[in-house]
């Protein structure tokens, strides 16, 4: 711990009504995501851990441990359900962790837009829309349990992103309800580009109450796996159910093997060696993906509609993105991931390329997906077999050398990872608006040294 104790007691006298955590594995649990995926973040952040955490259920308990954590400068670090993976919600230097899972309404819904709390869950917000015939445009794997709010402030793309590209596209995210940290915090509505000048910064630079999302028409999914002998049928089956424009479709996940062999939960259906193409296709549609399928030489080995994927309450969403680096840790913990940008237009070379350099250490797991302009491309979240982390800096080496973007997935600086340089001035400008004291999650942020709670207030 590096707050003094003082600080910590005189919040929760000044508030004694909120729901204040104390105890060390419920302070520690809610201090880590998913960030022992990277043998690096785990060694670096598996240790660190916050004062104390606190559970708001409504803007003016929000309201009142902002404006209290201003007063001492007490750091204050953002939290949905904790399903990132880059240490977003890992407190550096101690303080308060703002659990927002209590704070979750579904607030409104109107023809292609929603409004929600920040601390909803995705899959209920869905269950909101879903009557209406609407779906959430881009839905993460861990749907279940991840936060409106942690999508925004973590999230990049998901289930849907094939249509509508990722959540930072423009359209997909309408505004943004925030808070200042200050002792006096004000509440500021975003609109538009100026929303997303909040997005993918872990929680750095404002705290969002409240998201308006454009939503998808939803269909009656059929999901599948289609096995196939050949690296390249696969891909470029996968490829070309992507381009189809008369096949209205959801998801389309490439594994090459041997990833198929790490899914233990689908081993029925996954013959040991193959590659396999997962997808969410409009039933409608199946007669279309199937004659793709067979002039590819590939082999339907799973299916089920929209109302028996219901029945049993088990998608195959869930083991596609991250969800899939998550079944495979299960089965060789050894492993870990990372996260790439193909070229569009290119991308099937790129990753045939990329196999051929480095199959059997990296293996190729690949989502298709939208870029912000539209053109088809794919994501990568490729598995690494780990030997030291000097073999990984050369992994990302040779792919970038190539052309392949890579997001690296095991640094915890916003800069060094996903933001992939230094942050725009508007960005720059949104921080000082929003936390002119720089209290939010230190230390994520270059230019914001880590400021852990004065000794005495």
């Amino acid at each position: 711990m590096t707050a003094s104790i003082s600080a910590i007691e005189e919040l929760r006298l000044e508030l004694p009504g909120l729901d204040w955590i104390t105890d060390e594995g419920r302070v520690t649990r809610l201090s880590q995501d998913f960030s022992w995926f990277s043998p690096v973040l785990n060694r670096q952040l598996k240790d660190k851990r916050a004062d104390v955490a606190v559970r708001p259920r409504t803007e003016d308990e929000i309201r009142a441990v902002v404006g209290a954590c201003a007063r001492r400068g007490v750091p204050i670090t953002l939290r949905g359900s904790g399903t990132g993976n880059y240490g977003q919600t890992t407190p550096l230097a101690g303080g308060v962790v703002l659990d927002m899972t209590g704070y979750n309404a579904f607030l409104w819904m109107q023809p292609g837009v929603a409004r929600a709390q920040a601390g909803i869950r995705l899959g209920e917000l869905e269950k909101q829309t879903k009557p209406s015939g609407q779906e959430m445009r881009s839905m993460p794997s861990t749907y279940r349990s991840a936060t409106l709010g942690g999508l925004f402030g973590g999230g990049f793309g998901g289930v849907g992103s094939i249509n509508y590209g990722p959540l930072g596209a423009p359209g997909n995210v309408l505004g943004i309800r925030a808070m200042t940290i200050e002792p006096e915090p004000q509440v500021i509505e975003l609109r538009g580009a100026e929303a997303m000048r909040m997005h993918h910064l872990w929680g750095t630079n404002g705290l969002v109450l409240e998201l308006e999302i454009a939503l998808a028409p939803a269909h009656p999914w059929l999901e599948t796996l289609v096995t196939f002998d050949s690296f390249a049928d696969a891909l470029h089956f996968a490829d070309k159910l992507a381009n189809a424009p008369g096949i209205v479709k959801r998801e389309i996940a490439f594994f090459a093997a041997p990833i198929s062999d790490h899914l233990a939960q689908l081993a029925a259906h996954l013959p040991k060696g193959c590659h396999t193409v997962l997808s969410l296709v409009a039933e409608s549609c199946e007669p279309a993906m199937q004659q793709l399928a067979e002039a590819h030489a590939g082999t339907v080995s799973y299916r089920r509609t929209a109302a028996e994927v219901q029945r049993s309450n088990r998608t195959l969403m869930e083991f596609t993105w991250n969800h899939t680096t998550l079944h495979a840790l299960k089965v060789d913990p050894t492993l870990t991931y990372l996260q790439s940008g193909f070229v569009p237009g290119r991308h099937v070379e790129q990753i045939i390329e990329m196999e051929q350099l480095l199959g059997g250490e990296v293996m190729m797991h690949t989502e298709f997906i939208r870029n912000v302009a539209g053109l088809m491309t794919c994501s990568g979240l490729q598995l690494v077999r780990f030997s030291t982390e000097e073999r990984l800096a050369e992994i990302i080496g040779i792919h970038r050398a190539r052309g392949v973007h890579i997001n690296n997935p095991h640094v915890n600086i916003v800069e060094d990872g996903k933001a992939g340089g230094p942050l725009p001035p508007e960005v720059i400008e949104m921080k000082k608006r929003f936390d002119p004291m720089g209290l939010l999650n230190p230390g994520k942020l270059r230019d914001w040294p880590v400021k852990a709670v004065p000794a005495e207030v």
